[in-house]
């Protein structure tokens, strides 16, 4: 369907990846992984013809549609929501008019396959341009209650990023490049497009952190290596790759150690060498001559003779070692990648007592209750998640407990120790032209301890010096952390805390919340997260909030 030759990519001076060769077959569904900014935004622009490579190139099968969702997807705001679904799907009149048309150029020429295939492509087409198929996409992804003469420009973030998604599945593509589609969708979306990914018929591409989405989706990895520039394949899904990749490691550490043994026995050996030339050299210097003794000038020329054979053994060897340490098969030693290493220390005692609400009703006004009759708990050092579907109320609940909204009614206690930390779902700082230094400098006593405590976030290099503004929406992300753990808070409120990180980055994240030791209230949808950290479900369904135990 798709294949792939030798792609290499630059911007200015920077290599973003170089001899890219992979295939995509008819109805395979492949996952696109490496970190963050290593090029696997502009591998798809390439794929879906937006950008040129600067080597290499692309064979597609003729008249192969393509579905490119990127990150950014960029709506007319001034359309309604209907004339949008109306232009994806595409109008019956006009698939039946190219239908009859292929259909007599077929007739004389019936052995032309690309006709065939596209006559068979415009069939099946008018097949699923049927409005029922449209109503299950919409459904599916939250946006049938909305009005279809609703502008645009008028729906939320989130809708307009499903809506985005919607548009691409509706235009019924045989190839889907989809860049972080699980974005903006709750725990009940994702699970509905894992089941329309497994049903359809289509190819697929996919970039995503989210790392059950890829477990239930894709049949192979690719992962981009940023150190060599260049991908590679792993068969099965995520939990596959992750299993093949730490034997590769396992066993890279393996031939490292076994190379580590050999340099120092061949040391050691030439070091040997060295002090037995020395020594018959010394012996041989000692011997003293008095007259015209010859057999005593024959036995010291003999072991003069020796000691610079022996000599030169020691020096073939070291040449020997050059060339096994200068050997382009050596082994190097394997490297952590991608990885963010932070931990949270010395945080404040926290007491029993946490946080209790009692009778809480949560909400925007009075005449605007979203959250109702809420008694809930939280107790030193509990692991909570609140998760549910979009709009259900799992921020409104968060900004209440920060003290960002008031409660409508009912009793929010928080505990005398608590020091409380809120991480939005878009973060934000007061001034995006400080710098991550000047943003964390208060809580140390100078500039060197700052910098230290950021390069354990991999904000290192000039990034600590740019301003704010100027950071990735990761490094945004990891700032924001490293706030929070500078002023020692013990109480984390974490809203949608992964978005922006790439897989690793996550991991080391749920590493970095297990050395916490205050409690975490944290809205969450990344299933894969929540089964691994969740210690406490908190459930947000119908304006109520139902709590169930995990252990």
């Amino acid at each position: 369907m798709l294949t792939v030759h030798h792609l290499k990519k630059s911007y200015n001076l920077q290599l973003l990846f170089e001899n890219i060769s992979f295939s995509l077959n008819p109805g395979e569904h492949v996952g696109l992984i490496g970190p963050n900014g290593c090029g696997k935004t502009t591998l798809l622009r390439i794929l879906a013809g937006e950008e040129e490579p600067d080597n290499g190139h692309i064979t597609r099968r003729p008249n192969l549609r393509i579905g490119y969702l990127p990150q950014q997807f960029e709506l007319d705001p001034d359309q309604s929501l209907g004339e949008l679904i109306g232009c994806a799907v595409g109008s019956i009149e006009a698939l039946e008019t190219d239908l009859a048309s292929t259909a007599l150029e077929l007739a004389r020429r019936p052995a032309d396959t690309t006709l065939q295939n596209h006559y068979d492509d415009l069939l099946l087409r008018i097949e699923k341009s049927d409005t029922s198929r449209s109503a299950r996409i919409l459904a599916g992804l939250g946006l049938d209650q909305v009005d279809s003469k609703m502008p645009v420009g008028l729906l939320s973030g989130g809708q307009k990023t499903r809506l985005s998604l919607a548009l691409v599945l509706l235009s019924d593509p045989q190839l889907l490049l989809l860049d972080e589609p699980t974005n903006h969708l709750d725990i009940e979306m994702l699970e509905w497009l894992e089941d329309w990914l497994r049903e359809s018929p289509c190819g697929a591409l996919i970039v995503s952190h989210d790392r059950t989405f890829l477990d239930h989706t894709v049949s192979r990895i690719l992962e981009m290596d940023p150190l060599q520039g260049t991908v590679r394949e792993y068969s099965g899904n995520y939990s596959d790759y992750l299993e093949q990749h730490q034997g590769e490691i396992d066993r890279q550490w393996a031939a490292y150690n076994d190379q580590r043994l050999t340099i120092r026995r061949m040391k050691q050996d030439i070091a040997r060498v060295k002090a037995q030339a020395a020594y018959t050299e010394r012996q041989a210097s000692s011997i003293r001559i008095g007259g015209p003794d010859m057999k005593l000038k024959g036995f010291k020329s003999y072991q003069q003779g020796i000691a610079k054979k022996v000599a030169k053994k020691a020096k073939s060897r070291e040449k020997k070692l050059d060339r096994y340490l200068e050997d382009d098969e050596r082994v190097e030693r394997p490297r952590q990648q991608w990885q963010m290493k932070f931990e949270f220390s010395d945080t404040p005692h926290l007491g029993r007592f946490v946080l209790q609400m009692k009778d809480l009703q949560v909400g925007y006004g009075p005449h605007i209750s979203i959250l109702s009759d809420l008694d809930l708990n939280v107790r030193a050092g509990r692991r909570i998640v609140i998760t549910g579907a979009n709009g259900s109320g799992k921020t409104t609940l968060l900004r209440t407990i920060a003290g960002e909204l008031s409660p409508l009614y009912g009793e929010l206690r928080i505990g005398s120790s608590v020091r409380l930390g809120m991480m939005h779902q878009e973060q934000s700082f007061p001034d995006l032209k400080r710098t991550a230094l000047q943003e964390i400098l208060p809580a140390f006593s100078n500039q060197t301890e700052a910098r230290s405590f950021l390069a354990a976030f991999q904000l290192t290099g000039d990034e600590p010096l740019k301003p704010i503004g100027l950071l990735s929406q990761g490094q945004q992300v990891r700032l924001m952390l490293s706030a929070m753990v500078a002023r020692q808070c013990n109480l984390l409120l974490l809203d949608e805390p992964v978005n922006h990180l790439d897989i690793p980055s996550r991991a080391q994240f749920e590493q970095a919340l297990d050395q916490f030791d205050g409690a975490i209230l944290a809205v969450m949808h990344d299933r894969y997260f929540i089964e691994r950290f969740a210690e406490e479900i908190w459930w947000v369904e119908s304006g109520r909030v139902r709590v169930k135990q995990v252990r």
